[in-house]
């Protein structure tokens, strides 16, 4: 039975990897370095999303402007849990939101066709405390998939949902620790 509130992944023993757009100015540094670099923002909340296909809806498939470029951002687990360690919910009292280092919303997953389905899918907000680790430390590798990105949504606009489906990066339950699944709102 699928999780109302769960995360599903790629991820191994010792990464995860979460799922940005970009426009190809802020890609394309971050891409050569293999971590953020300016022009990219350390001033500002980053959102990561460990769903392939809730990024496709919000990018619109790569196409909306300033997010042509869909990057896989492989980050350490550790740096993960941290994250999520320091998380409050966006539906939190305001006060403690306003002071936390990261926000966790949980939004509907999505269908190929962008269609909301009926579970959820966590997005994470990494505050401006927190970019520079984030940045620096936990990021491990960055891969281009904007061609696969592009190859996918010609696909489902062909009506070839099923070899569409194919080519999605696997994606998984991830394992988080009890306490913080708990705080997070999490099906247990």
């Amino acid at each position: 039975m699928q999780q109302q509130h769960g995360i599903r992944a790629d991820f191994d023993a010792t990464t995860i990897t979460l799922y940005q757009a970009y426009a190809p100015a802020v890609a394309e540094p971050a891409l050569a370095a293999q971590r953020f670099v300016p022009p990219f923002s350390f001033g500002r909340m980053t959102w990561i999303k460990p769903s392939f296909a809730w990024l496709m809806h919000r990018s619109n498939w790569a196409r909306k402007p300033g997010q042509e470029r869909v990057l896989a951002v492989r980050i350490t687990r550790a740096g993960w849990e941290e994250a999520l360690r320091r998380a409050v919910l966006t539906t939190a009292d305001p006060a403690e939101l306003s002071r936390a280092e990261v926000h966790v919303q949980w939004d509907p997953e999505r269908s190929l066709r962008g269609a909301a389905l009926n579970h959820y899918s966590i997005q994470v907000g990494v505050g401006r405390t927190l970019i520079r680790t984030f940045a620096e430390e936990w990021i491990t590798g960055i891969t281009d998939l904007t061609p696969q990105a592009r190859k996918i949504a010609a696909l489902v606009q062909g009506g070839r949902a099923a070899q569409a489906q194919r080519l999605l990066p696997p994606e998984r339950p991830y394992p988080l620790p009890g306490p913080i699944a708990a705080r997070l709102g999490m099906d247990r």
